[in-house]
């Protein structure tokens, strides 16, 4: 099998606003209609898809049920990217604690990922 390229789907009620969501965390653009979007990044790649599934929500119930899956981004500047991913409409559902180097977070539609940074700026 030869996998010529990748992209992570998330279901959605609201696919806009999901899809506007993840292309403005990865600095792109969303592109397709009601039913299915992919957010295209500066590089050309395409790394997260939104599908219509009207009833869609996800409770997220962090840390008590984990999530079967869920994104890590890793960023170089912490505080910024916090910042911006609140102002696009992430929740912040547990902050880093005791030595950890990654918040976790809700997308718009509840789904869960992580902003994670390098430990050596754990000490900052």
């Amino acid at each position: 099998m030869e996998i010529t390229r990748c992209t992570i789907t998330f279901d959605a009620a609201d696919v806009q606003l999901e899809a506007a969501f993840w292309a403005a965390l990865f600095d792109g653009v969303s592109e397709g209609d009601h039913q299915w979007r992919v957010v295209r990044a500066p590089d050309g790649t395409v790394p997260v898809g939104v599908q219509l599934a009207q009833r869609h929500r996800v409770e997220p119930q962090w840390p008590g049920k984990p999530a079967d899956t869920h994104l890590d981004l890793w960023v170089s500047d912490i505080d910024a990217a916090h910042e911006e991913a609140l102002a696009h409409g992430a929740e912040l559902l547990q902050p880093a604690a005791g030595g950890e180097n990654f918040h976790v977070y809700a997308s718009p539609s509840g789904h869960p990922f992580c902003l994670c940074w390098p430990v050596e700026q754990l000490s900052a």
